[in-house]
């Protein structure tokens, strides 16, 4: 916490802690050489220090506290550990969103793999199209590390769920394994 220190009359030092208050009626009775090491109201707090030499000048301040202004946004801030600092704004339904999304391309990459094996596969030997369904599956799996940045960024939770099993045989006797795989 920030304090103020005032200085008076024959360098007797006030240091204020706290909200803002007129503290003259306290300092009034303070005379030297009494050294006061601190003075508590509430929470808030008061150290005075007088000079040895006597004097009759009353000591007189103003308690300070800087944050007032921004109260309002420290209560925003979750004062739990299982809270994220930074999920401010950031709403479950677009939390959930994003974690469907991210299980979409999770499920797409898998499908894009097993064609990728198909293809590549030494009775089907297609290899172009076992190289395009490869860089496919990492193209997606690539979108899904992506969107599970953003989540763990705006303070979502990543929700992974279980992946469907794709088809692993493309065969059809009147389109041919290609143009069925590729549908």
């Amino acid at each position: 916490m920030l304090s103020k220190t005032v200085s008076s009359s024959s360098s007797s030092l006030v240091n204020f802690h706290g909200g803002i208050k007129d503290v003259s009626p306290l300092l009034s009775s303070v005379s030297s050489p009494i050294d006061f090491s601190r003075v508590s109201s509430g929470n808030r707090s008061l150290s005075v220090h007088a000079s040895k030499k006597s004097t009759t000048d009353s000591l007189s301040g103003v308690i300070f506290e800087p944050f007032v202004e921004v109260k309002k946004e420290l209560d925003l801030v979750p004062t739990s550990s299982n809270v994220s600092l930074a999920r401010h704004k950031y709403s479950d339904e677009c939390e959930s969103a994003i974690n469907e999304q991210i299980n979409v391309e999770y499920n797409v990459s898998y499908v894009y793999h097993a064609m990728y094996a198909y293809f590549d596969r030494d009775n089907i030997a297609l290899k172009g199209l076992a190289k395009f369904f490869k860089e496919s599956s990492v193209e997606e799996r690539e979108h899904a590390e992506k969107l599970m940045e953003y989540q763990n960024k705006r303070g979502g939770r990543v929700k992974l769920q279980s992946i469907v099993m794709p088809l692993s045989e493309f065969e059809h006797v009147d389109k041919g394994d290609a143009l069925y795989g590729k549908l």
